[in-house]
């Protein structure tokens, strides 16, 4: 997400983790802030044969995609809802249409890929934390709430990409394998823009 919706979010986030809990209560696992992504489909562990067929699938749906989509990020809700949940997250309010169609394409570019079919229907959500079943866990969940109640986050996604997950010490941390730009890449004979180069010292 670009910096000013991650700040943003990290407000909220900021505000809820500063509500104190019930004595021994534990805390859920809030996700890293400089990882924040929404996810067009999760693949997990993926063969050395399927990774490169894989990069080109993502890059080739970038470059089809019409260009960056602008979102509006509200509410928040848990996976599953109810008194056990395992996800909380921040919700997509606006943009949820372009979104799917992105996501349609990247699963029908992966399944070209040689990935097998994901028939779950799409949710465009932005993780922000795990509860694992912590019995703090609905509290939490209803405090993201209380202050995604009123607040409205822009956003505009830009580019498209392949991660990998790094686990281990702490949260995931998410390590780009590609990232490519939504729309068209310029032609031979398109304009292409560059900064101006500094004069010698």
């Amino acid at each position: 997400l670009p910096e000013r919706a991650v700040t943003e979010i990290r407000d909220v986030v900021e505000r809820v983790r500063s509500m104190p809990l019930p004595n021994g209560a534990r805390d859920v696992r809030w996700v890293r802030l400089d990882g924040l992504h929404l996810t067009l489909r999760f693949l997990g562990p993926t063969p050395d044969a399927l990774l490169d067929p894989t990069i080109a699938a993502v890059e080739a749906v970038a470059a089809s995609a019409a260009g960056p989509i602008r979102i509006e990020l509200s509410g928040s809700g848990t996976f599953p809802s109810g008194r056990r949940p395992r996800t909380l997250w921040i919700g997509v309010s606006d943009g949820v249409d372009a979104l799917t169609e992105l996501a349609d394409q990247t699963e029908v570019a992966l399944v070209g890929a040689g990935w097998p079919a994901d028939d779950r229907p799409f949710r465009p959500h932005l993780t922000l934390a795990r509860s694992d079943g912590v019995a703090a866990g609905p509290l939490v969940a209803g405090r993201l709430a209380a202050e995604m109640a009123e607040r409205r986050v822009h956003a505009t996604v830009e580019h498209v990409g392949l991660y990998e997950s790094l686990t281990g010490g702490g949260p995931a941390r998410y390590v780009p394998v590609t990232l490519s730009a939504l729309g068209p890449t310029p032609g031979p004979t398109d304009p292409v823009y560059h900064l101006p180069t500094p004069d010698p010292p």
